[in-house]
């Protein structure tokens, strides 16, 4: 089932909410087993869908003995294809595959939307992705999408059957669309005008539903939405929290993912920082109660690779 139709679905309905996840690929080298494990705990909580990241290749350099330097590139978290096979396949959940503008030609971008259409696997988050760290060479008779916003229309193209090349025997194939959003903007944005703007073209392209990034703040969430009602953005939102689980995350999250903390939260954690992850499932709760009692039918967890907090959070609410 399409992203969309369990979005519009659980809408239709009285109760509610219902939660999705998003889980990171684990590191070159490691077991799929650690993804299984995390899914068996989620499949309990029946998900309506779970998202999987991608990760372009980054370089590293290494010095050899004789004291040359060679750089080295490879992906540092493979397997998100395969990942969604196994998820969707297995356990019978609807799994949403993250494809990248950077790093990836248009061509590999098409190679990899076909594989997964090949697998049974219909929903795609559109991203940009993050800046490369070094300079990929891109051959004369390949392409690349510069914003998520070209991805979604090579997308669409393909829902339409129109390939990069003739393809014998071709149909077209059958991808719902989601994209992000940014209660907070994105860093790169030079305001939150401009960010709403560069959202509108994401939608405007094609885009099916919108997936925010984490926030600990119910009300930038609400002027979020507010923001995109005003600029024509009609299609749904989703909301993305995350659970605070250690100290160290006051300075990661921040970071790595560019939104603020409330210093509610922050003075409560550093002045108790024995009970992080009970105030941060607390924090959480309240926001999910918040947002149940603004409308909000849908919400996004991000897992990254640890559900317990989420899961036992998800299960409390669902017991009321």
């Amino acid at each position: 089932m399409k992203v969309i139709e369990h979005i519009l679905k659980t809408n239709a309905k009285n109760t509610g909410p219902e939660f999705s996840y998003e889980i990171v690929p684990p590191p070159r080298g490691r077991s799929v087993k650690d993804i299984i494990d995390i899914t068996e705990k989620l499949s309990g909580l029946s998900p309506q869908w779970i998202d999987v990241t991608s990760h372009a290749s980054s370089a590293y350099y290494h010095e050899n003995p004789d004291g040359t330097i060679h750089k080295k590139t490879y992906r540092k978290r493979p397997g998100t294809l395969g990942i969604c096979g196994i998820i969707q396949n297995r356990f019978r959940i609807d799994t949403v595959a993250h494809i990248l503008c950077q790093g990836f030609t248009k061509e590999e971008t098409e190679d990899a939307l076909i594989e997964l259409n090949f697998l049974g696997i219909h929903n795609v988050l559109a991203l940009r992705g993050d800046t490369l760290n070094y300079h990929k060479e891109v051959s004369k008779n390949r392409s690349v999408n510069l914003f998520a916003s070209d991805l979604v229309e090579q997308i669409k193209d393909l829902n339409q059957g129109r390939f990069i090349e003739d393809i014998s025997n071709s149909a077209p194939l059958d991808f719902g669309i989601g994209v992000a959003g940014y209660p907070e903007k994105h860093f790169e944005a030079a305001n939150f005008k401009t960010d709403i703007q560069f959202l509108k073209k994401k939608v405007d392209a094609g885009a099916d539903y919108i997936v925010t990034q984490m926030f600990f703040d119910n009300e930038k969430y609400f002027q979020f939405k507010k923001s995109c009602l005003e600029a024509g953005i009609t299609i749904p939102i989703v909301p993305g929290l995350k659970v605070i689980k250690n100290t160290t995350q006051l300075k990661t999250i921040p970071k790595t993912f560019s939104v603020d903390l409330p210093e509610v939260l922050v003075d409560e954690i550093i002045e108790n920082p024995e009970h992080v992850e009970e105030i941060g499932s607390k924090w959480a709760y309240k926001q999910v109660e918040e947002l149940v009692s603004h409308g909000e039918k849908n919400i996004h967890f991000y897992i990254m690779n640890d559900a317990n907090l989420v899961v036992d959070l998800v299960k409390k609410f669902k017991a009321l």
